[in-house]
């Protein structure tokens, strides 16, 4: 796991207080004293002055749960002093407190003493708790669906958990005000939901809660009829409101036909299109409301030049050339998201406002203004790893290079098995294309099972988007790669020891998902294909691949659409529980097969370091990190030419940010590229805990080996950051 905290220049600074002459100013030590006197006697003077609030009577809460509910009613009487305002006030927002506990009967009296004294007294009653609630008049709608509604106000209070709960009557009132919304929001638009009735049982402290509804007529959507000019066609409008037609009519599904239409048509270039919808509802036959759509597209619009303001240290070409293709382009805001995003993504910008303004010749000239972020960085870290242990790093960094946008840092990290050293160059628009371009250098070494090696190398990469989901990449990579202490036997398990290779890649990435960060949701596929030949260079050959997929499904609901109230409040607590939890699939696969034809000289084998390796936090998590698959004889592992991963996992809310969850994994790791399939399977079932932050999770799992062999373990630990897989 690692955590990293990141200063940026300018943000910190340390203060001095210095003398004329810029020397630090020494304070005596009498003066000291004397001014710390000072500071205790205003002190003491400010509490004889505190209004003091007496409590008496209360057994359901101690004093200071009271103090904290009521502490802004308590500092206001400190602050500006007692009086019976204020006084009945306090009184009163205590008895707020007591009901919205259950306390329906709570009475407190309140009494000033003295001037500075007040006496609160407290007669709590029962608490009483909500039986059941009972709706008279539903026909169309469930009353387990609407009682959800009722009892969301107090749900928000207290655990899903809870089989009963306290009687509220301010938040029965709320729920009968949701159960309305809802029906408006099924269409019924002439409903009534009178106020709840109550009925305190003689015998106990339970209270049954009364409900009478009047749904009335369920309406829909009737005639849709069009005026203006449609330009597209009646159809083809109608085809872009189609799911808001086929649901119940509502005022706020109407209010969303203009948006919808007015976007198809900016997407178009028709910047000052106008859209209007009107119901009538008073004109519905059989529940079907007739609905007109006005429409006036206007004139098409194209892309004129750029003005940019507010830059102070970066070029302003940097931002105008991210547009400079765009002229005399058909407008479409799509376009316009899709510049802003890329350009929000470098992280040089704070605030950044594109404002479309209209000039001569139906031309839409941007105005861009902008705010600059800090773009120099100082960072460190510190945290721990199961398999690298203890680990801290530090790096510098600048995001605007002399104003031109790009970025450049370097970095040392240091664990118990690693020492790192690298220098990162990034350029977000390389050569003023849409080509993301990273170049790094550097140099480690690291302390793995059964060998230790040394690494200098650079790495360039070079992507771009085909569309918002689709990544394709080309990367060259150069390593030197010395195999400094080996404890591998037999030596021909090593494999080359001191070699060059040089490698030129391809990758495809399709990322589907909603958020690749928080709760993921969708499809991600990854694809990659190396080659390391003599001819670039490289004292080995081979060909590698490998292909990653994942598919995250979370049950919670998406985004409430216009209309639709309170869905995160229905269902019973477990299915409010279930929502919160989500399931995901992954596998992945490599195989890397040597083009050096295979014969009597040992050093023609694949380097061990070049190899897969399987097992760990990401694999198959009964193993420990690179501990499935082949070993020498000391037990080092050493490594195959085809690998396979599977990964089931299902996460569910515990409190709060902390998750629980359970898994299980399948995988091999064959020794060579000529004989690959799912032979000689390993599995793993777990469990394990996550908490999450707004990059990803933190992570602790257990892995059981259901089928240990002899020189296994039962089961191994994994304490990492990041999504599994």
């Amino acid at each position: 796991m690692r955590c990293r905290v990141i200063f940026t220049l300018g943000s910190v600074a340390l203060v001095f207080q210095l003398t004329a002459r810029g020397a630090v100013d020494v304070v005596r030590p009498e003066e000291r004293q004397k001014a710390q006197r000072a500071v205790a006697k205003e002190k003491e003077k400010r509490a004889k002055q505190t209004s003091i609030v007496e409590f008496r009577g209360e057994q359901a809460f101690k004093e200071k749960e009271l103090r904290t509910a009521l502490k802004e009613e308590i500092t206001t009487i400190e602050d500006f002093g007692l009086s019976p305002a204020r006084a009945d006030d306090l009184a009163f927002f205590l008895e707020v407190f007591y009901r919205k506990h259950g306390y329906a009967k709570v009475d407190v009296h309140y009494l000033i003493e003295s001037s500075s004294r007040l006496r609160l007294d407290i007669t709590e009653g029962p608490r009483f708790m909500l039986r059941t609630v009972l709706f008279d008049g539903n026909v169309h709608e469930p009353a387990d669906k609407l009682f959800d509604y009722m009892v969301g106000p107090t749900r928000e209070r207290y655990s899903s958990l809870e089989k009963q709960l306290p009687f509220v009557a301010a938040d029965m009132e709320e729920g009968t005000h949701l159960v309305q919304r809802f029906y408006l929001a099924e269409g019924f638009l002439d409903v009534a939901v009178d106020p709840p009735r109550y009925k305190f049982q003689a015998q106990s402290s339970d209270v049954d809660v009364v409900v009478p509804i009047h749904e009335g007529r369920q309406y829909f959507f009737g005639s849709i009829s069009f005026i203006g000019q449609t330009v597209y066609g009646a159809d083809a409008l109608r085809g872009q409101i189609s799911d808001l037609l086929q649901q119940p009519y509502t005022d706020a599904r109407v209010e969303d036909i203009p948006r919808r239409l007015q976007e198809y048509f900016k997407r178009r270039g028709y910047y000052d299109v106008n859209v209007d919808a009107n119901g009538a509802p008073e004109e519905a036959v059989n529940g079907r409301v007739p609905v007109e759509i006005s429409i006036s597209p206007g004139a098409v619009y194209h892309f004129d030049g750029v003005t940019v303001s507010g830059l102070q240290r970066l070029h302003p070409s940097f931002v105008t050339k991210r547009f400079t293709r765009l002229r005399g382009k058909t407008y479409s805001p799509d376009v316009l998201d899709e510049r802003f995003r890329t350009l929000m993504k470098t992280g040089l910008f704070n605030l950044l406002q594109i404002k479309p303004v209209p000039v001569d010749g139906h031309l839409l000239r941007l105005d861009i203004s902008a705010e600059e972020a800090k773009s120099k960085e100082f960072g460190f870290w510190g945290g721990f790893d199961t398999y690298e242990g203890a680990l801290a790093g530090v790096q510098v960094g600048d995001r605007d290079l002399f104003g031109t946008g790009r970025a450049g840092s370097a970095l040392i990290e240091v664990s118990q098995r690693s020492y790192r050293g690298e220098i990162l160059y990034e350029d977000p628009f390389f050569l003023d294309t849409d080509i993301f371009f990273r170049a790094r250098a550097s140099a480690f070494t690291f302390d793995y099972d059964g060998y230790t090696k040394f690494e200098l190398g650079g790495h360039f990469d070079f992507t771009r988007k085909i569309t918002k989901q689709d990544e394709v990449g080309l990367a060259v990579a150069i390593r030197h790669v010395k195999i400094i202490d080996s404890q591998i036997k037999p030596d021909f398990l090593l494999g080359t020891s001191d070699y060059l290779v040089n490698t030129v890649g391809l990758t495809n990435t399709l990322d589907m998902r909603e958020s690749p960060y928080v709760t993921p949701r969708g499809f991600l596929i990854n694809n990659t294909v190396d080659v390391a030949s003599n001819a670039f260079g490289s004292d080995i050959q081979f060909i590698r691949s490998t292909m990653r997929v994942g598919y995250y499904l979370p049950f919670g609901p998406k985004p409430l659409t216009p209309g639709v109230v309170g869905v995160e409040r229905s269902g019973t607590p477990l299915q409010r529980w279930f929502r919160q939890s989500s399931i995901a699939f992954g596998g992945r696969g490599g195989i890397i097969h040597s083009l050096t034809s295979s014969g009597a000289d040992e050093a023609t084998a694949l380097p061990i370091d070049e190899r897969f390796f399987n097992g760990g936090a990401t694999t198959v998590r009964s193993f420990g990190e690179r501990e499935l698959g082949p070993h020498d004889n000391h037990g080092h592992p050493v490594g195959g030419e085809f690998f396979t991963v599977f990964n089931i996992e299902y996460t569910f809310p515990i409190l709060g940010e902390l998750q629980g969850a359970i898994f299980t994994d399948a995988g091999n790791l064959l020794p060579t590229s000529e004989d690959i399939g799912l032979s000689d399977m390993r599995y793993a079932i777990g469990a394990g805990l996550r908490y999450k932050l707004p990059v990803g999770p933190i992570r602790l799992d257990y892995g059981i080996n259901p089928d240990p062999r002899p020189d296994e373990d039962f089961g191994a630990f994994h304490f990492s950051f990041g999504f599994a897989f």
